[in-house]
C-alpha cells in the first residue's frame, strides 16, 4: 500500500453535480443533500486508511446529521480491487452501520470531477456547495486515541458558524483511488 496525500484542489469550487446508485437501492444526488453543509468523502473498503477512520466518519456523520449531510462515494476499480465491489460495498456498510449514504461511482466520474485522488479524501461545500474544506479527518489516522486535533470537525464548525474555513488545510493521506486502466 502506497501512502498518498490528497492534493489541494481550489477553494470556492462548486460541488460536482452527480447522480449514483446507493447501497440502500436508492439513486442518489447531490440536490437530495439539504443541510448547510455537505460532505463528500471518497472512499472504499479494502483501504486500510478507511477501515482505521471509518468509524470517527460514521461519529461525526452522526453528531451533525441535521446541519451537515454525508455521503461517501466509492469509485475503486472493482475488477481489479473485488473487495471494493458493489456487492461488498453493501456488506460493508451493513457491518459498519454506516449512517450515511455510501454511493457506487463505478465510472469513476465523480471522483475526477471532485479531483479526489486516495482514500479517504474529504470534501465539505457550505449551504451554496462551494467547496471550503479539502483536508485530513485529524491529526492521527492511526489511533483514534491519540487525536489531539480534529481538522475536519472544526472546519464543520466553521461552516455553521459562518465562518470563513480554516486558512491551514493539511491534506488528507491514504491508498490511492484505483483508477480503471485509461481512466
Amino acid at each position: 500500500m502506497a501512502l498518498t496525500e490528497s492534493t489541494m484542489v481550489p477553494l470556492g469550487m462548486g460541488c460536482p453535480d452527480f447522480t449514483l446508485p446507493g447501497v440502500d437501492g436508492q439513486l442518489w444526488s447531490r440536490n437530495d443533500f439539504h443541510r448547510p453543509a455537505l460532505l463528500v468523502v471518497v472512499m472504499c473498503n479494502h483501504c486500510p486508511y478507511v477501515q482505521a477512520v471509518d468509524d470517527r466518519l460514521n461519529s461525526l456523520a452522526t453528531a451533525y446529521a441535521g446541519n451537515c449531510a454525508v455521503v461517501a462515494i466509492n469509485a475503486n476499480d472493482a475488477e481489479t480491487y473485488p473487495d471494493d465491489s458493489f456487492k461488498a460495498m453493501r456488506a460493508r456498510a451493513k457491518a459498519k452501520g454506516y449512517v450515511f449514504p455510501y454511493l457506487w461511482d463505478e465510472e469513476q466520474t465523480v471522483a475526477h470531477a471532485l479531483g479526489a485522488v486516495c482514500t479517504p479524501d474529504f470534501f465539505l461545500y457550505d449551504g451554496h456547495r462551494k467547496l471550503v474544506y479539502h483536508g485530513r479527518l485529524d491529526d492521527n489516522w492511526k489511533d483514534a486515541a491519540h487525536v489531539t486535533r480534529q481538522d475536519l470537525k472544526e472546519a464543520i464548525e466553521r461552516v455553521l458558524a459562518g465562518e470563513d474555513p480554516p486558512e491551514v488545510q493539511h491534506p488528507s493521506m491514504g491508498c490511492s483511488i484505483k483508477w480503471k486502466a485509461g481512466s
